[in-house]
């Protein structure tokens, strides 16, 4: 049997949603399944006309009964011909978060994609989501509980753990990892930093630039104004292989996201150990657990400051959340039993 698996833009970009689908594509070929990835051209998630005519071509060049499975940053290009195909061919969506719930939509947009979700999601086969946060709204458009699968994404767990400490000068290292987009809070995250100036830090920020170059220049802009520039640090996109480094190189983990569908930066701070400083919004909650964090109301500035100043300051409880991360991953699942419950929730929604 062949799979279809259909995504936007190239499969190697380095985002959560993209790196699952590919863990997802090599694991099932290891396993001696043939997958047929169809890169998708156009500009997603706002699909124009010829996005949505490239989109439709390819999905009318899937065999009759293949099963096909659509990430779902590819659904909006095919919401005019998703229908023509639901009867003739087996289509799964592999549903990361709603699109409805991105940050920085305008009231609008909210509604565009909201509708788009509810009509096209009942259309699928069945869909399978990273964290139940995500099933829950899939369940609300009206698909049956029998026709959604969960299956958390793997985590990298690293061999050994460094022993982390202050820089050379004293300054205690954060990191945050995400794409730089108003939905990952980097600009509240900078307005909390700002009033934290009498302790000794420094904040290393990883994640494209390029994607959302308004919120990169909005960043930008707002480090300047409070005059952060000589304590935070955007590095960009970097490799799987500086990411790791960055990660056993810092201290405390914080990334105030305003929705996560799962937060796969999260789980990988776990797995190194690190303290985790984000929000209660989305499915952070059921991937982070309060033993190994602080976590604040999305959005709340205040707390978010009096969070960071906490662990910050307070040695004993930075080690006590640091024993509770280790803990924590240890119960996070690898990529190989990921790709396996992936496989088993594919058989049983498709059916």
């Amino acid at each position: 049997m062949t799979l279809g698996f259909v995504v936007p833009g190239r499969l190697d970009q380095l985002t959560g949603g993209y790196l699952y689908d590919r863990h997802v594509v090599d694991g099932l070929r290891a396993s001696g399944m043939a997958v047929d990835v169809v890169e998708l051209r156009g500009t997603y998630p706002d699909a124009d006309v010829a996005t949505r005519r490239a989109a439709a071509d390819a999905l009318a060049r899937q065999p009759d009964g293949r099963t096909v499975v659509i990430d779902g940053l590819a659904l909006p290009g095919l919401v005019d011909s998703l229908s023509a195909h639901a009867a003739r061919l087996r289509l799964v969506g592999f549903i990361h978060h709603p699109l409805s719930l991105e940050t920085g939509l305008s009231p609008s947009q909210v509604n565009h994609y909201a509708a788009l979700e509810a009509d096209m999601w009942p259309q699928l086969k069945g869909v399978i989501c990273p964290s139940e946060h995500t099933a829950g709204a899939v369940r609300a458009s009206g698909l049956p509980a029998g026709r959604v699968a969960v299956v958390p994404p793997g985590t990298h767990k690293p061999a050994g753990l460094h022993k982390r400490g202050p820089a050379d000068d004293g300054a205690l290292q954060l990191l945050s990892v995400g794409t730089i987009t108003p939905r990952k809070g980097h600009v509240l995250l900078v307005d909390a930093l700002a009033g934290l100036r009498d302790l000794s830090w420094q904040l290393i920020c990883l994640g494209s630039l390029a994607r959302d170059p308004a919120a990169a220049a909005q960043l930008r802009d707002r480090i300047a104004d409070h005059g952060l520039q000589d304590r935070v640090t955007l590095l960009g996109e970097q490799p799987p292989e500086r990411l790791a480094q960055a990660y056993q190189q810092a201290q405390v983990f914080v990334l105030p996201s305003y929705h996560e569908g799962y937060g796969m930066v999260f789980a990988e701070a776990l797995a190194h150990g690190l303290p985790v400083v984000s929000t209660t919004a989305g499915a952070i909650v059921d991937t982070v657990p309060a033993t190994a964090s602080r976590l604040v109301p999305p959005g709340d500035v205040t707390a978010l400051r009096e969070a960071l100043r906490q662990v910050m300051t307070d040695a004993p409880l930075r080690a006590q959340l640091t024993k509770a991360a280790q803990v924590a991953a240890d119960t996070l699942p690898d990529w190989a039993d990921t790709v396996t419950r992936w496989a088993a929730a594919l058989d049983e929604v498709s059916r």
